[in-house]
């Protein structure tokens, strides 16, 4: 899969503890808006998806966390990869943190799924919302703001998701064709 960009904080301790933590999201797009988890308590939106487990696969990953962070049913003919990006920062609880994304395209069923959250997903009122990509970009704009203090790690997450978001508002190419 196509290396989109990579994010490297520098913030880190060379030669300290890493964590690595692979995870996969979706694209889903419906009449020119984009799925995107609303996180009611802080205001951001991010591209439904989450980690991998051991022995999963992406679509697996993609299938089962897409699932439970928002309802959708994927379906699997309609998986198309995008890329990834590679995230490097400081960790909070290892001196490294190693984030590998893997976006991919994919259609969803009509119907929904009850959610399935973690807590702090549940803390957060993670929402299904259909937006539009500027509309989230901006959101999380101001979101990034609120949460730079309490939340430092999320300040580079949801850079990652503009820089995606603006990838395909401007219809830049992955993988896909």
């Amino acid at each position: 899969m196509k290396l989109l960009f990579t994010i490297d904080k520098k913030n880190y301790k060379e030669g300290g503890t890493v964590f690595v933590r692979p995870s996969v999201r979706g694209i889903i797009q419906k009449n020119g808006l984009i799925a995107m988890i609303h996180s009611l308590k802080y205001g951001y939106y991010k591209l439904p998806g989450g980690g991998m487990e051991k022995g999963e696969t992406h679509e697996e990953t993609l299938i089962r966390e897409v699932a439970e962070e928002s309802g959708l049913q994927i379906i699997p003919a309609s998986i198309r990869p995008f890329g990834y990006v590679k995230r490097i920062e400081k960790g909070k609880w290892d001196d490294i943190f190693i984030q590998e994304n893997f976006y991919f395209f994919c259609d969803a069923k009509d119907d929904l799924l009850p959610q399935q959250l973690d807590d702090y997903e549940a803390q957060e009122r993670f929402t299904l919302a259909f937006v539009a990509p500027d509309h989230a970009i901006s959101a999380n704009r101001q979101a990034m703001e609120k949460v730079a203090d309490e939340k430092p790690l999320y300040v580079t997450m949801l850079e990652r998701e503009n820089r995606i978001l603006q990838m395909i508002k401007n219809n830049e190419k992955g993988d896909h064709t």
